[in-house]
Protein backbone atom coordinates (compact mmCIF):
# COMPACT_ATOMS: atom_id res chain seq x y z
CA UNK A 1 0.00 0.00 0.00
CA UNK A 2 1.40 3.25 -0.70
CA UNK A 3 0.51 6.96 1.15
CA UNK A 4 0.02 9.93 -0.95
CA UNK A 5 1.83 12.38 1.20
CA UNK A 6 -1.00 15.37 1.21
CA UNK A 7 1.36 18.66 0.28
CA UNK A 8 -0.88 22.54 1.18
CA UNK A 9 1.15 24.94 -0.58
CA UNK A 10 0.01 28.13 1.91
CA UNK A 11 3.11 29.95 0.58
CA UNK A 12 1.08 32.36 -1.37
CA UNK A 13 -0.72 33.52 1.66
CA UNK A 14 2.51 34.17 3.56
CA UNK A 15 4.09 37.86 3.33
CA UNK A 16 7.81 36.36 3.56
CA UNK A 17 7.06 33.88 1.04
CA UNK A 18 5.54 36.43 -1.55
CA UNK A 19 8.54 39.37 -2.27
CA UNK A 20 5.54 41.27 -4.53
CA UNK A 21 2.88 41.23 -2.76
CA UNK A 22 4.93 42.28 0.97
CA UNK A 23 6.79 45.10 -1.70
CA UNK A 24 3.41 46.16 -2.56
CA UNK A 25 1.65 46.10 1.19
CA UNK A 26 5.15 47.96 2.89
CA UNK A 27 4.85 50.94 -0.61
CA UNK A 28 1.67 51.38 0.36
CA UNK A 29 2.14 51.39 4.80
CA UNK A 30 4.81 54.34 3.43
CA UNK A 31 1.89 56.21 1.44
CA UNK A 32 -0.45 56.31 4.49
CA UNK A 33 2.05 57.02 6.63
CA UNK A 34 3.62 60.01 4.79
CA UNK A 35 0.10 61.39 3.98
CA UNK A 36 -0.75 60.96 7.76
CA UNK A 37 2.34 62.90 9.00
CA UNK A 38 1.96 65.27 5.97
CA UNK A 39 -1.79 66.00 6.87
CA UNK A 40 -1.23 65.99 10.86
CA UNK A 41 1.46 68.40 10.43
CA UNK A 42 -1.09 70.87 8.48
CA UNK A 43 -3.72 70.27 10.90
CA UNK A 44 -1.23 71.67 13.91
CA UNK A 45 -0.25 74.66 11.81
CA UNK A 46 -3.78 75.52 11.37
CA UNK A 47 -4.28 75.49 14.70
CA UNK A 48 -1.42 76.66 16.19
CA UNK A 49 -1.65 79.63 13.42
CA UNK A 50 -0.64 83.71 13.78
CA UNK A 51 -3.63 85.35 14.82
CA UNK A 52 -2.43 88.72 14.41
CA UNK A 53 -0.87 91.30 16.09
CA UNK A 54 -2.17 92.14 19.44
CA UNK A 55 -2.79 95.60 20.93
CA UNK A 56 -0.36 96.50 23.37
CA UNK A 57 -0.26 99.57 25.17
CA UNK A 58 3.58 100.72 24.27
CA UNK A 59 4.36 103.66 27.43
CA UNK A 60 4.92 107.32 25.61
CA UNK A 61 8.83 107.47 27.61
CA UNK A 62 9.94 104.26 25.40
CA UNK A 63 8.84 105.56 21.92
CA UNK A 64 11.53 106.19 19.55
CA UNK A 65 11.09 109.81 20.10
CA UNK A 66 10.01 109.79 23.89
CA UNK A 67 7.46 112.25 25.34
CA UNK A 68 8.27 113.03 29.00
CA UNK A 69 5.90 114.86 31.14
Amino acid sequence: MEKEKEFIDNSHKDLAHNWVSTSRFIWLCQIFLFLALVLGGCYNLYTHRYKGHPKVEVPDNTLYNPKYK
